[in-house]
């Protein structure tokens, strides 16, 4: 896996995961301040989009994941 792909999957999984905490009709239902966390995930993927710059991809990269095309 690259580094790029695992930055996709790990960030669908969190809106999933905050999705599943943030909406009230969940059986997993927290909080709705979960969903702030959703929309921090769908602004950070939006930058990273017009930017090509993303944190999560910078550390899993110096944690030895390779870049990839």
């Amino acid at each position: 896996m690259k580094s790029w792909q695992f930055v996709r999957v790990f960030a669908g999984l969190m809106v999933l995961l905050s999705l599943a905490l943030g909406v009230t009709a969940s059986p997993l239902f927290a909080s709705e301040y979960w969903l702030l966390f959703t929309a921090f995930v769908g602004l950070n993927l939006l930058q990273s989009g017009f930017t090509h710059w993303c944190p999560l991809e910078l550390i899993v990269r110096r944690l030895g994941m390779p870049a990839g095309a």
